[in-house]
């Protein structure tokens, strides 16, 4: 049973949010690459969740939320947010998925939208 006087994790997780996850036994064992990004994938009862780590993909079930901390996506999207405009070195502040990201959005902003093929 938690302790919910420690723990510090938010009460509820919602289905397709991003989280840091800590494998506990990993970690109180020492063993490297104990921390990793997932999809949270399903609520449980227990209060408990299943993740889908990325890249990987193999499940995490019945996740123990206080090894789990919410990735906003406020700090995924800092970078582009922040990012100076109209510079000759405005890229050069930009992370590559920054880049990647307004590449993909100039492209398709310049095409005519296409419905998807119907199966």
């Amino acid at each position: 049973m938690r302790d919910s006087a420690q723990s510090t994790t938010p009460v509820q997780f919602q289905r397709g949010q991003f989280v840091l996850y800590r494998d506990p036994e990993m970690f109180w064992t020492g063993q490297a690459g104990h921390t990793f990004v997932c999809r949270v994938d399903r609520v449980c009862l227990g209060d408990t969740y299943d993740l889908a780590p990325l890249p990987s993909g193999v499940p995490i079930f019945f996740a123990n939320p206080d090894y789990m901390r919410l990735l906003p996506s406020i700090d995924a999207m800092r970078d582009i947010d922040t990012a100076p405009l109209n510079t000759d070195g405005a890229a050069d502040d930009m992370t590559a998925a920054a880049i990647a990201w307004l590449t993909q959005q100039h492209t398709t902003a310049n095409q005519r939208p296409e419905l998807p093929a119907q199966r």
